[in-house]
């Protein structure tokens, strides 16, 4: 399990649930790496300032990341974390790779205003 203050999603079961009972979800999916650890950080701290966001990480190695490692959105990720954004239950934005305070909140300003 990942050590950040996130909810951790721990099954498949857990993150079709999770997807399906609310309109905006970001998910961080990774491990406790360099690129990893400061998209936690920034997610810990946004998460008060968007009460309208359910905000998860995941670890990349369980068996029921698969869910997002061999998402059609993930194709051509080369890097960690996997970042989804879902609206609707429907994933609408992912990125790979570190990002910045700036670029999660566009993320989440444009996709799940």
């Amino acid at each position: 399990m990942l050590r950040t203050n996130l909810k951790h999603i721990t099954s498949e079961n857990e993150f079709n649930e999770i997807i399906e009972n609310n309109e905006n979800v970001m998910i961080c999916c990774g491990r406790m790496g360099p690129m990893c650890l400061p998209v936690y950080d920034i997610m810990e701290n946004l998460e008060g300032k968007y009460e309208n966001v359910k905000f998860y990480d995941m670890e990349f190695d369980a068996p029921h990341a698969h869910v997002l490692r061999n998402h059609e959105l993930a194709r051509g990720f080369m890097g960690l974390p996997f970042t989804f954004y879902y609206k609707n239950g429907k994933a609408v934005k992912a990125t790979s790779s570190i990002q910045t305070k700036k670029q999660v909140k566009d993320n989440l300003d444009t996709y799940l205003a």
